[in-house]
């Protein structure tokens, strides 16, 4: 079931920003430790703020996507397999993200980032997984 072009073309839009912030964050964060820390601090904090600004609209998108997109398409039985996997995906991102937000131990906060980092590198193989296989299943 496709979505309406508008809303699909904002939705790769911002999961777009979403990755590219997230995985950006990790690169400069990394680097912040060398010879130009104090830069890549700085890139590291805008690029933590632009991923969390964007993550708001992306679960603006997400709510949005639950009765016009998920609840059709798992009535009409089709893309099951790949559009549970992306659901489960994003469920996991929010938690995680609710859990290094508000979560403040010591113990539990690296291993909660690993888990997000992992999902949200993942998420973009996923979601291709997902519209190939919408796209080969409308034919």
């Amino acid at each position: 079931m496709r979505l309406e072009r508008k809303f699909r073309v904002t939705l790769y839009g911002v999961f777009a920003v979403l990755f590219a912030s997230g995985a950006g964050w990790f690169v400069a964060d990394r680097l912040k430790d060398g010879d130009s820390g104090e830069l890549w601090q700085q890139v590291s904090a805008n690029l933590l703020m632009a991923h969390g600004g964007t993550a708001m609209l992306a679960l603006l998108c997400l709510g949005a996507l639950g009765p016009l997109h998920v609840k059709r398409g798992w009535r009409g039985r089709t893309n099951r397999m790949t559009g549970s996997a992306v659901v489960t995906i994003n469920a996991v991102l929010i938690a995680t993200a609710f859990g290094l937000y508000y979560l403040g131990s010591d113990a539990v906060r690296p291993w909660i980032s690993t888990v997000h980092l992992a999902f949200g590198l993942g998420l973009p193989a996923i979601l291709l997984a997902h519209v190939v296989t919408g796209r080969r299943w409308r034919r």
